[in-house]
């Protein structure tokens, strides 16, 4: 008995060390604060799929990176081709496929997430256009065209079925829509019940409630705010987090129940954003990626992901 009343003794020693040295520290509480992308990675989509994963497009030849937030670490996951454009990410409800728009291809592509295949590639409308963002829902994947007054709509099958055969739709967008010159439809996003789509026009600074089914556009009342150089978009709940790409911002707007209204709440920003343009949640944290837009890019130019509070 003497015996073992010694070694919890010296047990408790050892244990009271590791915690006054901080050998202890639960997991998880260091993620890096910024993550490096590979040099000439040319970013402008990101998404956060099952465990630490996370996903970035390239706009120089359509790669897809793969890493870890956990750790910053990661590998080029889906290899680039000469033609080929990732801009907007998004994955579906089970984190089983990566749908990527293809910019100025006209095309938008999904990958399964566990082999990194290609599972289906999808013409939305001729090349010279901007195919931008995308957004998943239980029963389609919608695309945001910048360039022209529309969106595309890929419907999915029972349970969310990924069909490499099926027809894209493409949804006017009408009632208060505004197209105006430059970059129009942008970020989207879509209540958890799919039954209503958020959109922001980057030129002219408005959201809109865009009804999934007919296209029609409902300006969101701001209060007079303004959300020129929006970019992505995050809904969570009744917030949604809005990118302000050239203004190094991340807006935070509280929305009505009906998303008719929304304020202001407040402003994100780091001293590490360099145009950001897309986020993901992990947790109480926002992972922000810097296109770097105002920066001449390089095979040698560096990008980054950048953590900050929610």
């Amino acid at each position: 008995m003497r015996k073992v009343l010694a070694i919890l003794a010296a047990m408790s020693v050892v244990v009271a060390a590791l915690v006054a040295t901080g050998a202890t520290a639960a997991p998880g509480k260091n993620f890096p604060e910024v993550i490096a992308l590979p040099d000439g990675w040319l970013p402008e989509g990101i998404a956060i799929g099952k465990g630490t994963t996370f996903y970035s497009g390239s706009r120089a030849n359509g790669a897809i990176y793969r890493g870890n937030v956990r750790t910053g670490s990661g590998d080029i996951w889906v290899a680039g081709q000469a033609g080929s454009v990732a801009v907007g990410l998004a994955l579906d409800h089970n984190a089983k496929h990566l749908f990527v728009a293809g910019g100025a291809t006209g095309k938008g592509t999904v990958y399964d997430t566990r082999s990194g295949n290609l599972a289906a590639s999808y013409t939305l409308t001729a090349p010279g256009t901007f195919v931008n963002d995308v957004i998943v829902t239980r029963n389609a994947a919608y695309f945001t065209q910048s360039a022209l007054p529309e969106l595309y709509r890929v419907p999915l099958g029972k349970g969310g079925k990924v069909n490499p055969a099926a027809a894209p739709v493409k949804l006017p967008l009408g009632g208060d829509w505004q197209q105006m010159a430059g970059f129009n439809a942008n970020g989207i996003e879509a209540t958890a019940n799919g039954r209503w789509l958020i959109v922001v026009n980057s030129a002219s600074g408005f959201l809109y409630r865009v009804d999934p089914g007919t296209g029609i556009a409902t300006k969101i009342d701001l209060g007079g705010a303004s959300m020129t150089a929006g970019d992505g978009l995050l809904l969570q709940g009744s917030t949604l987090y809005v990118v302000r790409n050239t203004l190094n911002q991340i807006a935070v707007v509280k929305l009505s129940h009906d998303l008719l209204q929304g304020s202001v709440q407040r402003t994100i920003t780091s001293p590490s954003f360099d145009v950001p343009t897309t986020i993901a949640r992990f947790g109480m944290s926002l992972y922000a990626i810097n296109a770097r837009f105002s920066t001449p890019p390089t095979p040698t130019t560096t990008y980054t992901v950048v953590k900050v509070m929610r």
